[in-house]
């Protein structure tokens, strides 16, 4: 960028005698003189030098001498513009002048008069370039005060979200204040809701003692008018006016520290040498403070109140008896309890940011984990190496993580294998005497006639003989299951087996015209499991159905496979399970309230499923609506070499 040559004058379109005589009376006095006949010439020589004072004339003709002045004008707003005519031309030096020429000469000329005019020229330009400075340095003096301002406000924001120290921000809050408005003292008065006492919580300039002693009444006459009405106020007399007796002040102004319409407190600054009054601009900037102080003061409040209530679940979840693990997001330990320690063994370091599979390596919790939020078993059941039974439910949090909460049952599988002792025992005692009763009920007709009566009662001797052996041999098979006996397993063709198990019932199918429909995959996938118990399972279902069920209806059989699991339904047409019977269906000896009395069944059937289910890792639900049927839904896990082996196909088909 060309700087001006502040010894460099430019003479333009002026004829040859006149610029030569301008040339020697300037050079004589010390200036460069630059002759150009042109608008052309004179572009060209700003790339050298930018001048100072420019002289023009007529001889560029008149429109384009007015465009060069108006140029020059708004290009070198600082360089005078001198117009020289070779005779008096009022209209030609009125358009010039309105052009922007800051003066004129014509002939005859003497070099005094160039000096002069140019020295004038010059001045004037000088003293319009001091009051450009001046006016700039006045403006930019506002400009940088209110940077300066954002700028503190910008300090005083970063402190506040930067600092969970209420002291050290609200008195930063203080100095602010003081700064801003140029105050000799400034403080920060909160409301005593006991006491109905304003007390000092920030102060600046005053003595620590007399910040701790003090005490504001709001019965006072400035702060109560704060305090009631919301209003800043401003105190500015020439006679000192006196608070609490305490201090003598010339100038003071209080704004209020509100939060929805609730006034707690008052931001102040005062003068007690000076007499420097406050204006309304510093209300303005105060009013902008006491918003921090604010936002400052509520999120104390908020943090102190969170941290509080953190402390007091934290000693919940710690002391309670059931065990609780907190996981975030990323399946890192957030929360361990004492119970959760004390099961599995753990010390007492800090497990907080520890993967989950660092610390706990049970298969059933790892499952449960790995599959949060894809399957809808959240629940599960371990066992701990002091023996203790615990039952797991995890429940996922969104943006957070998951719960994961273990009660303790095993007081509940204690009396779970008493019963079952106790059942098996008394099962098999009354094996036998049932087995002889029914061998003397069929001698009795061996030994003697006996009459149609007689045939009668042998008859219901023998059929309630039957319906207890049925019943005890359930019993048996439930003891059997839960206690976990003859729990081998082998891949089994569940196709195969639905087949078997309608076998037993092919008479009352053709007989009460009722039909089987299975919807079945082409390629059942084989299953890892005990196949006698997989069979009496698929036969009490079958059962139920059947004789649930009216003559001429529709029993339908389907299995599908999704990812690790196939999913087989039972679904039939009959009287359906009542709402009130759906949390019981599954109990040992529960009934459904709709079954006659006269109905053949022990209630065990579906406790034997349910058991078989689970013995399985699988699930077992219903959905039924009275008089229009029910759906078992069964869901067992593949075996592992067929989950191995659709694991590509999922990730191929997903790709």
């Amino acid at each position: 960028m060309v700087s001006p040559n502040r010894n460099s004058i430019l003479v333009v379109g002026v004829s040859p005698q006149v610029s030569l005589l301008l040339e020697r009376v300037l050079s004589a006095a010390g200036y460069k003189v630059t002759v150009s006949p042109d608008r052309e010439g004179a572009r060209i020589s700003f790339q050298s030098a930018l001048p100072v004072l420019i002289f023009t004339g007529e001889r560029m003709g008149e429109s384009e001498m007015l465009d060069f002045i108006g140029e020059m004008s708004r290009q070198l707003p600082a360089a005078p513009i001198v117009l020289f005519t070779e005779r008096d031309m009022p209209d030609l030096v009125k358009k010039a002048l309105h052009a922007g020429i800051s003066d004129y000469l014509c002939l005859p000329l003497h070099p005094e008069d160039i000096q002069v005019i140019v020295q004038s020229s010059l001045e004037k330009a000088r003293q319009r370039k001091d009051w450009m400075l001046r006016e700039s340095r006045r403006v930019t003096a506002n400009l940088q005060r209110r940077v300066d301002e954002l700028e503190n406000f910008t300090r005083l924001g970063r402190s506040i979200t930067g600092s969970l120290d209420l002291d050290s921000v609200l008195t930063a809050i203080v100095d602010t204040a003081v700064m801003l408005t140029g105050a000799e003292e400034g403080s920060l008065l909160l409301l005593d809701e006991e006491t109905g006492e304003l007390y000092m919580r920030a102060a600046r300039n005053f003595q620590d003692e007399f910040v701790r002693t003090f005490r504001l009444p709001v019965s006072d006459k400035l702060v109560s008018q704060v305090l009631s009405t919301g209003e800043p106020v401003l105190l500015d007399e020439k006679t000192p006016q006196k608070i609490k007796t305490s201090y003598l002040v010339h100038s003071l102004a209080y704004v209020p520290l509100k939060l929805q319409d609730h006034v707690f407190g008052v931001l102040g600054v005062d003068n007690r040498r000076e007499s420097l009054p406050f204006k309304e601009r510093d209300i303005i900037l105060l009013t902008a403070v006491a918003d921090y102080a604010v936002i400052a003061i509520e999120n104390a409040r908020l943090y102190l109140t969170t941290n509080v209530e953190r402390n007091k679940l934290g000693t919940v979840l710690t002391r309670i008896q059931d065990g609780v693990i907190l996981l975030d997001v990323d399946e890192r330990l957030v929360l361990v309890n004492q119970t959760i320690r004390s099961a599995f063994k753990l010390d007492e370091s800090n497990l907080s940011g520890v993967p989950f599979r660092a610390v706990f390596n049970q298969p059933e919790l790892v499952e449960l984990v790995s599959t949060a939020g894809k399957s809808a078993n959240n629940r599960s059941e371990i066992s701990v190496e002091d023996g203790r039974f615990f039952s797991v439910q995890l429940t996922p949090i969104p943006d957070i993580g998951m719960a994961i909460t273990l009660h303790d049952i095993t007081y509940l599988k204690k009396l779970d294998r008493i019963k079952s002792d106790f059942v098996g025992a008394v099962s098999h005692d009354l094996r036998s005497p049932l087995t002889a009763i029914m061998g003397y009920t069929e001698l009795i007709e061996r030994v003697g006639p006996v009459n149609d009566r007689q045939k009668d009662f042998i008859r219901r001797v023998n059929l309630n003989i039957m319906h207890i052996t049925r019943l005890i041999d359930d019993l048996l098979n439930l003891g059997q299951i839960e206690s976990g006996f003859d729990m081998s397993k082998e891949n089994v063709d569940l196709e195969r087996l639905i087949e078997f198990a309608e076998e037993p019932y092919k008479n009352a199918i053709v007989k009460r015209s009722i039909s089987i429909e299975h919807q079945l995959p082409e390629k059942m996938p084989a299953l890892l499991a005990n196949p006698v118990q997989i069979r009496q399972m698929l036969e009490k279902l079958i059962d139920n159905a059947i004789k649930y069920s009216p003559s001429s209806s529709k029993i339908t059989i389907t299995a599908q496979v999704e990812g690790e699991q196939v999913i087989l339904q039972i679904k039939d047409t009959g009287i359906g399970i009542p709402l009130i019977d759906m949390p019981y269906i599954f109990e040992k000896f529960y009934r459904g309230s709709n079954i006659g009395s006269d109905s053949p069944g022990s209630g065990l059937g579906l406790a034997i499923v349910k058991s078989i289910v689970e013995n399985h890792h699988g699930r077992i639900w219903v959905d039924s609506n009275p008089g229009q049927g029910s759906t078992f839904t069964i869901v067992l896990p593949l075996i592992e070499n067929q989950r191995q082996e659709n694991r590509p196909q999922e990730t191929q088909a997903q790709s």
